[in-house]
């Protein structure tokens, strides 16, 4: 029958496939593998282990350029034009100092594809501190320009603008409120756009669009880190983006907004842009990863014991606000979350004592903080720094927080040879019309 033929011709056929080890089905004793194919497969078998071991061994791309005073203000170094020693340069991994001449490298570049310097006393950064690392290699320079170094600055803390074609106003009238206080610069603790998070890429695109075009008007130098509503499309049930897309998650703020943690020296002060929004698949929580304590660390290297150190990120290390507002069992931003098998507080930072570890032994005067929609300072007294733990009122507008009623607004203070004032807050008046 043709179904009996068939299994015979398959049986045929089988009797002559050969293994990779030589041995012939059907054949009880098969013939020996010849000298020449057991040193090909030998060979061949060598070539792949070896490609493989290379592949696992192969060192992390190594990272370098110059830091230089741009004195034509061109952007490129030219002729005459002398490097910068002391610049922090870091790869979100790893932090360096640029040499006598300028020069800086990083054997073994991590992170996440940027690059970002910090100037040292008497220069600013010209342009962008970032640049996005080229995978086909090259140089990566950064220009300074020559700038003083205050003994007494101001700055605004700023936080929770959310915003939207319909309340671009609210952050219209915060840049009004900084035109006429004319700080330094401004610290932006996040939730910049209203909704990253539950929307597709076109709808996120826009948010981040006009969050950039309103900041580009404002009137001094404003730096920001990442809330909740940055993390792109990770609400997947409601976003329906893939996790594969290559904006996924925090890679949106990155290509837009360059490192979602950093530092600079303003004044004689240490400025440290954390991000303490961590992601566990479809939900945010407060919790600053291993890698940004492992370039924390590396950052803190480089700083002098006694320099003022002031963080800046949007879920808080410390808050009493949840204590007014209540316990929140319902989604979508519950008190609670379990991660790795482990329940803890959402709304502020999970691992705050780690990053607390990190920083002993610094001057720390100040922790900065959004997400709570409140002006917020509490102060310990734990030696040997008594530090400051506040949060921003939202620029968004008013926040309810049980009985009361928070008011939206922004804080500035005030900052004389390293010495932190205690803030003056400034209501946020609702804009005309």
């Amino acid at each position: 029958m043709r179904a009996a033929r068939l299994s015979e011709a398959a049986l045929e056929a089988a009797s002559t496939s050969t293994f990779c080890n030589g041995t012939s089905i059907g054949q009880r004793n098969p013939p020996p593998m010849s000298l020449r194919r057991r040193l090909m497969l030998s060979a061949l078998l060598a070539l792949v282990a070896g490609v493989a071991l290379a592949s696992a061994l192969a060192p992390a791309p190594a990272l370098a350029g110059v830091v230089f005073l741009d004195r034509n203000g061109s952007g490129a170094r030219d002729s005459g034009e002398p490097g910068v020693a002391g610049a922090r340069v870091s790869d979100q991994q790893h932090t360096v100092l640029s040499g006598a001449d300028g020069g800086w490298a990083i054997a073994d570049a991590g992170g996440y594809g940027i690059v970002d310097v910090g100037a040292p006393a008497g220069y600013r950064v010209a342009g962008r501190f970032w640049r996005t690392v080229d995978v086909a290699g090259g140089a990566i320079d950064f220009p300074l320009v020559a700038a003083p170094s205050p003994r007494s600055f101001t700055f605004i803390h700023a936080s929770d603008p959310h915003v939207s074609e319909q309340n671009v106003g609210r952050l219209r009238a915060a840049r009004a409120l900084i035109e006429a206080r004319r700080p330094d610069f401004v610290l932006m603790t996040g939730d910049l756009v209203k909704d990253a998070l539950r929307v597709g890429e076109e709808e996120a695109r826009g948010y981040y669009d006009l969050y950039l075009t309103e900041i580009a008007r404002f009137p001094v130098p404003v730096w920001n880190v990442p809330g909740n509503h940055e993390n792109f499309g990770i609400e997947r049930h409601l976003s329906l983006v893939s996790p594969k897309h290559p904006l996924y998650g925090k890679a949106m703020y990155r290509s837009r907004l360059g490192p979602n943690y950093y530092s600079f020296d303003y004044g004689g002060v240490h400025f440290i842009g954390l991000d303490s929004v961590d992601i566990d698949d479809l939900w945010y929580y407060g919790h600053v990863d291993a890698l940004q304590l492992e370039w924390l660390a590396g950052d803190l290297a480089t700083v002098p014991p006694s320099m003022p150190v002031v963080t800046f990120n949007h879920i808080p290390l410390v808050t009493a606000v949840e204590d007014l507002s209540g316990f929140e069992s319902e989604p979508p931003a519950p008190t609670l979350i379990t991660v790795g098998g482990k329940t803890q507080f959402r709304h502020s930072v999970a691992n705050a004592g780690e990053v607390l570890k990190a920083l002993a032994g610094h001057n720390y005067p100040l922790a900065l903080g959004g997400h709570m929609h409140a002006r917020e300072s509490l102060r310990y007294e734990a030696a040997p720094v008594v530090t400051r733990f506040e949060q921003a009122a939202a620029i968004v507008g008013p926040s309810e927080a049980g009985p009361l009623t928070m008011t939206s607004g922004l804080t500035l203070y005030r900052v004389e040879d390293g010495k932190i004032d205690a803030g003056s807050f400034l209501p946020l008046e609702p804009p005309p019309g």
